[in-house]
């Protein structure tokens, strides 16, 4: 993992490319950290240069404070990618990722830096109203809700020492999802791609389709089969995908 300008604690790099023609920024869903996108940065690089999004709270991070809002993370992280506008910057996000994309994209373009393209998986559309209020629950039905989803290994939650290491974490994450406020404005002048599975109980295909009125460029929609965390086992197709969409040498393609 190398060091990046001015070491921001926001930003990892598990595979440098430094001569690859786009960066890729990924950021990770709620209870998730940068590493989840290592198997992303080993598959594309050196075609992209791939920076994975780690957040405060857990990790190497873990003792500092949370910050259970998208719209000041997506400001810390706009702050962070300040330095990297010296080649086309892509992002990608899944599920609470997909909205702190979407609010780091508005906030490029409105410093001038219009981002290659926005990828956005498993979430709907904003302006979206929900009544869940996970991070109110109590900790074991919100561990419930965790494990309802699948995803990565989730025997960990059953660990009393780690859980009460991790659990903050995912509290604040859903917080921040749950509390989220579209506020109307401008729509991005990048290319949109929403990827989704088709039993996702978070993101109904039709409401991930709205992703389309965001841009005023071109917009495409991939639905794989599958739930929340579809990506894990169609990590392979959805790469070649966006290497297609980001023109990437088929050499460094999945």
């Amino acid at each position: 993992m190398s060091t990046l300008p001015g070491e921001s604690p926001w930003l990892r790099n598990f595979r440098p490319a430094p001569d690859a023609p786009v960066r890729l920024v990924c950021l990770p869903h709620a209870g998730g950290s940068a590493t989840f996108y290592v198997p992303v940065a080993q598959a594309l690089s050196p075609g992209a240069d791939v920076l994975a999004v780690q957040y405060p709270g857990r990790q190497d991070r873990r003792r500092e404070p949370l910050i259970p809002d998208v719209g000041l993370l997506a400001d810390r992280i706009a702050e962070a990618l300040a330095p990297y506008n010296d080649r086309p910057l892509a992002l990608f996000g899944h599920s609470m990722g997909a909205l702190i994309g979407f609010e780091v994209a508005r906030r490029l373009e409105a410093a001038g830096t219009v981002p290659a393209h926005l990828f956005v998986s498993g979430r709907m559309a904003p302006p979206v109203s929900t009544a869940d209020r996970w991070h109110l629950a109590a900790d074991k039905d919100l561990v419930n809700e965790v494990k309802s989803l699948g995803g990565t290994d989730t025997s960990f939650l059953d660990d009393p020492e780690l859980l009460s290491m991790v659990l903050p974490a995912i509290r604040s994450d859903y917080q921040a999802v749950e509390t989220y406020a579209h506020e109307p404005g401008p729509a991005l002048n990048c290319q949109v791609t929403a990827f989704t599975g088709d039993n996702d109980p978070k993101a109904d295909v039709d409401r991930v389709l709205l992703w389309g009125q965001h841009t005023t460029k071109s917009f495409t929609a991939r639905v794989f089969p599958g739930g929340h965390f579809y990506l894990i086992q169609h990590i392979d197709a959805l790469l070649r995908t966006m290497s297609t969409q980001l023109s990437l040498s088929p050499a460094t393609a999945p």
